[in-house]
């Protein structure tokens, strides 16, 4: 069985509009398997606790013994760094939506008491200890290229308003890119222009119109 795990960016969560649409379009996929007798696909979108060191130790435990060739990652911003990471503990491959390069640096200014994106009511203190935890997680030399850059599948804005372009163009630099002109940190347009490209990668497939 294939699996599908959707790794959200800092401060959001599986109500995101990208994770919602991959999550329907994942629904319709299975649907169109199931018709046609073929594995069911397993989809992971779990809402990561604030503490990257807890939030791999969360996909770990959820991935248990699923092995890289069945495994399929798609991580936005900060879920892209953590995308990263996965795909080289594992194995996998991994679509990377305007992923963050160095968010112990890029997060340094945000610690202190925080409120979720899509739930203003849902609070929680991000710490130096969490910023620290961020290092672990780097995978090489962030000012080189990732290692084996043909796992990846990236999508990069240039008018992404939260990360540099340019630093993600060079950390990826051999892997499948899509350079945007324009375009947002967001991805806006991602139900619309990069869903199917991205599961395509991801699966080898994209659902039939319905």
């Amino acid at each position: 069985m294939p699996t599908l795990l959707y790794l959200h960016g800092f401060r959001s969560s599986p109500q995101s509009a990208k994770a919602r649409a991959t999550a329907q379009r994942v629904e319709q996929i299975n649907r169109q398997r199931a018709a046609s007798g073929e594995p069911q696909i397993r989809w992971l979108c779990p809402q990561l606790p604030p503490s990257p060191r807890e939030a791999m130790r969360m996909c770990e435990d959820v991935l248990g013994n699923t092995p890289g060739e069945a495994l399929r990652l798609i991580g936005s911003s900060l879920g892209g760094f953590y995308a990263t990471y996965l795909a080289h503990t594992f194995g996998a491959r991994a679509a990377l939506l305007n992923p963050a390069v160095d968010p112990a640096r890029d997060l340094r200014g945000q610690i202190g008491t925080l409120a979720a994106w899509h739930d203003p009511a849902l609070q929680f203190d991000f710490t130096a200890a969490h910023v620290e935890e961020l290092h672990a997680l780097e995978v090489g030399n962030l000012r080189d290229p990732v290692p084996n850059p043909q796992q990846y599948f990236v999508i990069i804005a240039q008018g992404d308003e939260v990360l540099d372009w340019r630093e993600m163009a060079a950390r990826y630099r051999g892997a499948q890119c899509t350079v945007l002109p324009g375009g947002d940190h967001a991805l806006s347009d991602y139900a619309q222009q990069h869903l199917d490209p991205v599961l395509r990668w991801c699966l080898g497939t994209a659902p039939r119109s319905t």
